[in-house]
């Protein structure tokens, strides 16, 4: 349990999202590309850094890959780690597969690890990647040191907008004209993510753009939702629910959560980090769903100081 006074939102102006609070260029460590092969299919992935102890970042859903997501933190914590940034299958630039689920993306993530020769290593997930990340740490402690869950997916029995997702990828085409949409303009872009962060007026430009870009491209959307189609219910409730298994979680777990999260709840995230034995946690107020675009600074101080110690 983290007591109260140890689990207080960061409230400091330089995290507000503001150029001042922006991760700074100078003196990153270059990031590549590279590629696995898992199960006859081609997982791309970003790395950055050549030494030290290897992290894996794992991205969310919708049209998100290893660059969109982690595009500050990739080479930031490449200063002092191994990172790499995978792109789950439909995602970024790895094949397709026939299923998307937290299941079969675990699946993917131990063969990744398995083709780079990673017998242990530091995860954290955003979002979808969340789920990931916390599922595998219960599965495979042995190969996990610790493990970041941002935005988290899976911390709840269902999400509040969860029966408008079954909707919306049960109708063919649903998803992938909407994205097409947000594709359309920066504005259109904007206007988007407006949907799902504190501030979509406060979004780095670059950011912005890598997104319509992403929207626009043929397709995008479709692994999403095959991913809504298997993980949530008519009702709203979800396939994958960790929260009954997080007293067991047996690695050192960092929980960061916007204080405006519109898709999972802050409150899923307090209550995660209470249930984990060795738990921190990190609340960022005036955020939403995107916490690396959204507070990147905040979230690169948060890592390098919970996987470096």
């Amino acid at each position: 349990m983290i007591p109260e006074n140890e689990r207080q939102p960061v409230d400091d102006a330089a995290y507000r999202p503001t150029e001042d609070s922006r991760v700074d260029d100078d003196d990153r460590a270059s990031v590549g590309t590279g590629a696995a092969v898992v199960d006859g299919r081609r997982v791309a992935y970003r790395r950055a850094g050549t030494e030290g102890p290897p992290l894996v970042l794992l991205h969310g859903a919708g049209v998100d890959d290893g660059a969109l997501s982690w595009s500050h933190v990739l080479p930031e914590l490449g200063r002092s780690h191994r990172v790499y940034a995978i792109d789950w299958p439909g995602h970024g630039e790895s094949d397709d597969a026939p299923e998307h689920s937290i299941d079969a993306y675990r699946r993917v993530l131990r063969g990744v690890l398995d083709e780079l020769g990673l017998d242990s290593v530091s995860l954290a997930g955003i979002s979808m990647g969340g789920g990931v990340a916390g599922s595998f740490a219960l599965e495979h402690p042995e190969r996990v040191d610790r493990v970041a869950l941002v935005s988290s997916y899976g911390l709840g029995a269902s999400v509040p907008a969860g029966s408008l997702w079954y909707a919306l990828a049960n109708v063919p085409g649903a998803n992938q004209a909407g994205y097409a949409a947000m594709g359309t303009s920066t504005m259109a872009a904007r206007t988007g993510l407006a949907q799902i962060v504190h501030d979509a007026s406060a979004l780095d430009a670059e950011f912005v753009e890598a997104f319509r870009e992403r929207a626009s491209r043929a397709g995008a959307g479709a692994a999403f939702a095959a991913f809504q189609r298997t993980e949530i219910g008519p009702s709203g409730r979800v396939r994958t629910n960790l929260a009954p298994r997080l007293s067991s979680l047996a690695v050192e777990t960092l929980f960061v959560h916007g204080s405006e999260d519109p898709l999972f709840p802050v409150a899923l995230a307090r209550r995660g980090a209470d249930r984990v034995p060795n738990a921190s946690y990190v609340e960022i107020p005036e955020c939403g769903h995107w916490p690396t675009q959204e507070h990147p600074r905040v979230v690169v101080d948060a890592f390098r100081k919970f996987f470096a110690a």
